[in-house]
């Protein structure tokens, strides 16, 4: 009997050559406690381009070839024996980030403790594009930073996929929102909800703001720790882009010679954090539909609102990539897998 096959996005190994492509897969089946999804969508995330270098092996495991991508939105057509929140005809959407699995497919399993019906008011491209992005926000102020009404949070690159989406949950929460943009986007991101914005092409971030209780750290190089010069004592900052530190190690369980890695990439941000009564840590986003769950009531009651930057078809998925790689979206890159 000749095996059933779908459409998916693959990389077949780790490395400079990763062979990026599209491959002819198994067609998935669920497990107990899954659901069958059609893809519809799928939001992509800058980890997309990661992964294939080979840089979060150790941490995220992949069978080769494996699947890109972590956000979708989609239908479900088949539950396992053990699903009881969702049938055949649901629209959901997840995130399977850190799974070992991907979503740049034509079908899909999710642990369905990760998904949640999709948005009535959105459309499958708009919550394709939430559920990295919102999770991250919702767990770097929630969970780790703890933010309260009134507190001052400082989000670099306002209009990318992560700030569009963390400025307004900030704001929502009761938050002082500050960022950085270019000028032909400093009246966009106001209306977000940024109270001070930064032209970063006229002037340095640290040199304009002071008195800030967090910052959520979205950009490579120097930025954490020019972040650290506008805190005051007891402000934290919440990085999503490294270095990695200890506790994340331990709380992923990772072996003694990777914890002493993290220790040595975080050992320059922990002493100047020390020094300053700072408090750092490193987030790496955990997918959970409840979450998802609360963030789409948001999205319905109107607080929270997806920001397209561009809409890819299916088979322009390097194309996606690239764009997104560029560092130019204003908002998320979305690919189009399915018609509505």
């Amino acid at each position: 009997m000749k095996t059933r096959t779908m459409r998916a996005f693959t990389f077949k190994r780790y490395g400079k050559s990763p062979e990026l492509g599209f491959e002819n897969v198994d067609y998935p089946s669920p497990g107990a406690d899954e659901i069958l999804v059609k893809v519809y969508a799928v939001g992509l995330n800058p980890i997309d381009n990661i992964i294939p270098g080979g840089i979060f092996k150790p941490i995220l495991h992949f069978k080769l070839p494996a699947t890109l991508g972590s956000d979708l939105s989609g239908v479900v057509i088949a539950t396992g024996s053990r699903v009881t929140r969702f049938k055949p005809g649901d629209e959901v959407f997840a995130s399977i980030f850190d799974r070992g699995t991907g979503s740049l497919a034509d079908f899909a399993c999710v642990p369905e403790s990760l998904a949640a019906f999709k948005p009535e008011n959105l459309d499958f491209i708009e919550a394709a594009s939430l559920p990295m992005v919102s999770l991250t926000a919702w767990q770097a102020f929630t969970e780790r930073a703890h933010l309260r009404p009134g507190q001052k949070v400082f989000i670099p690159a306002g209009s990318g996929g992560i700030g569009t989406i963390a400025i307004q949950l900030a704001k929502h929460l009761g938050a002082r929102v500050a960022t950085t943009t270019s000028s032909a986007n400093v009246e966009w991101v106001s209306r977000l909800g940024a109270e001070e914005v930064v032209d970063y092409k006229k002037q340095e971030f640290e040199t304009v703001l002071s008195g800030y209780d967090l910052v959520l750290g979205t950009l490579r190089g120097d930025s954490i720790e020019k972040s650290m010069q506008i805190l005051k004592p007891g402000g934290k900052i919440v990085s999503l882009v490294g270095p990695l530190d200890v506790n994340f190690a331990r709380a992923r369980q990772l072996n003694i010679f990777l914890r002493m890695i993290f220790a040595l990439m975080s050992r320059k941000i922990m002493r100047l954090s020390k020094k300053r009564g700072l408090d750092y840590s490193f987030l790496f986003v955990r997918p959970d539909g409840d979450q998802l769950t609360q963030i789409g009531k948001l999205i319905e009651a109107g607080h929270i609102k997806p920001v397209i930057d561009r809409v890819f078809p299916f088979a322009e998925t390097q194309d996606a990539l690239d764009w997104l790689q560029r560092g130019h979206a204003k908002g998320k890159v979305v690919v189009k897998i399915h018609q509505e």
